[in-house]
Order: C-alpha cells, then sequence, then structure tokens
C-alpha cells in the first residue's frame, strides 16, 4: 500500500487528490495539511511513501518543508512530489535541489496523477520531458559548476548509468543500453546516489548536468 499525505492550502485541491487516490486499491491518503508547517508536523507523525508538497503556501512554503523532510535522516523515505500551478517556474531549480522528486501541475488527468504517486513511491525520478528541457537549457546558457571532482567516486559504469538516467532512461531502459540486468542497473544507480550523496534520482539527474557528465553535445 502507497500512503500519501496531501499539503495544499486550497481545500478543493486536497480534496479533490484525496478523492481520486482513494479509490485506488493500491492507495491510501493518510492525511492532509494547509501549510508546509503542519505537513511537516504530519510527516513525521505519519511517515508516508509520498508526500505531493504545494510549492506556494501560508506559514512555511513547499520548498522550506522539502528542505527540512531531506535534512531529516528519520524522514530518507518519504518521497516529495511537488504540486504547482504553473508547470515550469521559477521554483523549479530551487525545489530539486531542496529534495524534492519531481513536480506536477495542479490541472494534470488522473491517469498521469496515479502514474506520478506510484512513480515517486518507487524512488524514481519523476521530471517531465519540459523539466529535462529547461535543466538543458539551464546548462547550456551558464557554466557549470565546479562539481566534476564528485564524479571521481564513482566507477566507469556507474557514471555511464547516471549520465543515461539523466537523459530520461528507467533503469529497464539503461540494462538494454548497458547490456546487463535491470537489477545491476539499479545497483549501478544507487551505489551512485550513496557516493554522490543525492537523496534521489532527481537530484542525481540534476548533479549530472551541474558536474557537465551530461551536456546536449553527449548527452
Amino acid at each position: 500500500m502507497i500512503r500519501v499525505l496531501l499539503v495544499d492550502d486550497q481545500p478543493l485541491i486536497r480534496s479533490g487528490f484525496r478523492a481520486l487516490l482513494d479509490l485506488e486499491d493500491d492507495i491510501e491518503v493518510v492525511a492532509e495539511a494547509a501549510d508546509g508547517e503542519e505537513g511537516l508536523v504530519l510527516i513525521k507523525e505519519h511517515l508516508p511513501d509520498v508526500a505531493l508538497i504545494d510549492i506556494q503556501m501560508p506559514v512555511m512554503d513547499g520548498i522550506e518543508a522539502t528542505r527540512r523532510i531531506a535534512a531529516d535522516p528519520a524522514l530518507a523515505d518519504v518521497h516529495v512530489v511537488m504540486l504547482t500551478n504553473y508547470g515550469m517556474d521559477e521554483y523549479v531549480f530551487e525545489a530539486l535541489h531542496a529534495g524534492a522528486a519531481g513536480f506536477l501541475v495542479k490541472d494534470i488527468v488522473p491517469e498521469d496523477l496515479l502514474h506520478a504517486v506510484r512513480v515517486a513511491a518507487r524512488g524514481d525520478a519523476l521530471l517531465a520531458p519540459s523539466i529535462t528541457r529547461k535543466l538543458i537549457h539551464r546548462y547550456v546558457t551558464q557554466p557549470p559548476p565546479t562539481t566534476g571532482a564528485a564524479l571521481e567516486k564513482l566507477t566507469s559504469r556507474e557514471r555511464e548509468a547516471v549520465a543515461l538516467a539523466a537523459r530520461g532512461l528507467s533503469n529497464d531502459q539503461i540494462a538494454d543500453h548497458m547490456v546487463i540486468s535491470p537489477m545491476t542497473a539499479k545497483t549501478h544507480i544507487n551505489r551512485a546516489m550513496t557516493k554522490l550523496h543525492t537523496r534521489d534520482r532527481a537530484q542525481l539527474v540534476v548533479l549530472a548536468y551541474e558536474s557537465g557528465l551530461v551536456t546536449p553535445r553527449n548527452g
């Protein structure tokens, strides 16, 4: 059972999402909160698999709440998916760095919401093609930070797996490309995340672009 917690200051959004999610046999909404501060308290209490958190809220916004979740070892298994009205806005990169696993636009169709919750619960990055394109554009128009040294910790196969993940490939697709088993592909990704101290796959993707491992020329 995938346990979900909703954090949004709009009651209509929360009730709509809850009604949809509660219809699924494998998903349970365990609690709701109207701001980030209340949400943080409830997340610590319920330890959900997925927290759907609005970016802009009173008292404490979603980015600060996400930052605090990511900093708490007790919440390491909570996967945060940010909710936004705008799709791509100025908060996306800040939220990814804070520890968000991905983004959903609030007018998402029901099927995509359900898929997103299940993807996030598995620990996979939830980065839409539009967000990936924005990442590429950002690191084309400005030089990457000097974080390439961090990648020296990785084996050549781990670097290859990270580069493929940054291009949006799933573990199964990485396995096909590298001619290895999906379990081995997952192991490469998990080891890379451990070595690079990234919370999840989304942060691994950001680091791949920031380090220059993936660029529009070779990625």
